[in-house]
């Protein structure tokens, strides 16, 4: 089976709308977080969100082809063209149906949704955008990130909620793997900081009503009450080994192992005992061939709900054993939010830079321990340390798992 490498990075991100911004932010703590601007929050209990700034589509794109994406599918394509400059990938020079998309969206946009049937209750059905369907549908992101830049080869788009971008890209390692493909761009984009989107939330109590952006996303801490919603797009450039070095891209790392399980439990809740995401790392690190004592870092789903941080700090001890207390633990959502599909894209791209730089940031707002999750979440500042495996776990609603593994490459 082929070899497969990251070699292209690409981030929208609360903190950030380019790597190098999104990943400097995470050093110094800098937190995404503030009063939602996109519409009024007067009758909702969540007031805060982390909302991507200052971001122009047409940065990336044209105007005409920019108002025929709704705002998921322009972060998707936002990332994917970072990410393919990046890699120094020549399109001119490469078979157009070995280069695939494997780019997830939990959701798609609620934005047209709400607008679109607005306009149904006013004024009647004729009125309906006529391109409302493909504006709103989920797979957009991979389709318009094909259509912009060629890609003609194996395009999907996994939806299992927040665990959708750590699937893609775990699939598009497959992909790879199997010869189906020579190139694969993947990851996660979502945009749902809307009136129905929040409510939806709230009504489930998953968002913080915390109305102190210091307090508000504080993953493993006591005091967490619920995660707040981030927007954003993580995107990366995989490829077989053999394909990158014929072409003399630059390697960031190699992608060794991927694992995916279901908990077959409950709608929202993760497995009490952490049982299937525990699986979903077993499995990564079999996947590699790895043994546990290997793993330096985890990026950990850390969503600063109650359960989901109480379980998953379950499933590492469960994956790892007596190593676990060992394992520099993070959550990048402790900054951003919970980007929902993309989460998975972004903290991928996290993962790979910890390990080219050598250093693990600090779960920010980490403040009040936990005596229940008693592990090492990187409390207080970040660590500068040799990284050389590094695990990105996400879990999504309906009781999916998935876990990617990360190496520094070597020839």
């Amino acid at each position: 089976m082929n070899r497969v490498v990251v070699t292209g990075l690409g981030a929208i991100t609360p903190i950030g709308n380019d790597v190098e911004t999104f990943w400097s932010g995470l050093k110094e703590k800098k937190i995404g977080f503030g009063p939602i601007t996109a519409f009024d929050t007067t009758e909702y209990k969540a007031k805060l969100a982390a909302e991507v700034k200052e971001f122009d589509a047409k940065q990336y794109m044209d105007a005409k082809t920019a108002r025929r994406m709704e705002r998921f599918s322009q972060f998707a394509v936002a990332a994917a063209k970072q990410a393919l400059e990046d890699s120094g990938l020549n399109m001119e020079t490469e078979d157009p149906y070995r280069v695939g998309v494997s780019v997830g969206s939990g959701i798609g946009s609620m934005q047209i949704i709400e607008k679109e049937h607005l306009k149904l209750m006013e004024k009647g059905p004729n009125r309906v955008n006529p391109l409302m369907v493909p504006l709103m549908i989920s797979n957009m992101a991979a389709g318009n990130v094909s259509i912009q830049f060629g890609l003609k080869g194996k395009c999907i788009d996994v939806v299992t909620a927040c665990a959708s971008g750590t699937h893609c890209i775990g699939e598009a390692m497959r992909s790879i793997q199997h010869g189906e493909v020579d190139v694969m761009v993947a990851g996660g984009a979502e945009a749902c900081i809307t009136p129905l989107a929040v409510a939806g939330f709230s009504g489930l109590t998953a968002l913080s009503t915390s109305e102190d952006p210091a307090r508000a996303s504080i993953p493993f801490d006591a005091e967490r009450n619920g995660f707040v919603m981030g927007e954003g797009a993580g995107i990366v450039v995989l490829e077989s080994l053999e394909h990158a070095k014929a072409r003399g891209a630059k390697i960031y790392a190699e992608l060794v192992g991927y694992g995916a399980t279901c908990d077959a439990y409950h709608i929202t809740s993760p497995a009490e005992d952490g049982s299937g995401a525990a699986r979903a790392m077993i499995n990564a690190m079999n996947d590699a061939g790895i043994a546990p004592e290997q793993i330096d870092y985890v990026n950990a789903h850390g969503t600063s709900t109650h359960h989901n941080d109480l379980f998953e700090t379950k499933a590492i001890k469960l994956a790892l054993g007596d190593h676990a207390k060992n394992v520099k633990i993070n959550s990048t959502k402790s900054m951003i939010g919970h980007l929902l599909g993309a989460a998975g894209g972004v903290e991928f791209v996290t993962c790979v830079k910890s390990i080219e730089d050598g250093f693990v940031h600090a779960t920010a707002g980490l403040t009040v321990n936990d005596p229940e999750c008693d592990l090492d979440y990187t409390k207080g500042e970040g660590v500068e340390m040799d990284v050389k495996y590094a695990i990105s776990n996400s879990l999504g609603f309906g009781g999916h798992n998935a876990s990617l593994l990360v190496k520094k490459f070597e020839e």
